[in-house]
């Protein structure tokens, strides 16, 4: 039995044509997109946005680290002048109880009229104070205070005093300036606190 085979481009396109009709799939296959190249595309778009996302996040780390830093500076330096306020306080309640007592050393025996401003001046604190605590907790030196004698014009009869404490922190530059205005008028007693809002010297 002889078996014939054409060669006419016709007769070989009808069975395909008739397949793909068949099996549409066929037909689709030869259409596919390349996955590979847009998966390449995508890779390549997604890293700028990594690199800019990563670099918003050191941005912002840097700026949560320097914020954690000046709150932690300012943390200390509160402490640090709480610690001279009370170093200071508990001086001038101290000195206050010495002047009452007549124990505390009066720089200046005679009484001004003027409100005293010995002082402002480093020479008459540093040689006038004394120190009512040994030591405070803390504090790179002793709280000082310093007692002046002041004559008020409008009473007489009344004995007032200005009581200047100094209180330090852990160093030298932590300074708080505290004062008192102590008035001994017979059995009447009155007493007058305020701050020194910038040290003298």
């Amino acid at each position: 039995m002889t078996t014939c085979q054409s060669n006419d481009p016709a007769s070989v396109e009808r069975p395909l044509a008739q397949a793909s009709l068949r099996f549409p799939g066929l037909r689709r296959a030869s259409h596919m997109p390349d996955h590979g190249a847009s998966t390449q595309r995508v890779r390549g778009a997604a890293l700028p946005i990594v690199l800019l996302i990563s670099s918003m996040m050191l941005v912002t780390s840097a700026a949560s680290f320097e914020a954690s830093l000046a709150a932690s500076r300012s943390t200390n330096n509160l402490r640090e002048t709480l610690q001279a306020f009370h170093a200071a306080d508990s001086a001038l309640t101290l000195c206050a109880r010495a002047v009452l007592s007549g124990t505390a050393p009066v720089v200046g025996g005679i009484a001004i009229a003027a409100e005293p401003a010995g002082w402002k001046l480093e020479p008459t604190f540093s040689a006038g104070a004394f120190t009512p605590i040994a030591q405070w907790p803390g504090s790179v030196s002793p709280p000082q205070c310093l007692v002046e004698a002041w004559q008020l014009t409008t009473r007489p009869e009344a004995k007032a005093y200005l009581l200047t404490a100094r209180g330090f922190g852990r160093t030298q530059e932590t300074q708080t300036w505290l004062q008192l205005e102590l008035v001994v008028d017979g059995e009447k007693i009155e007493r007058h606190w305020r701050r020194v809002a910038a040290r003298p010297f």
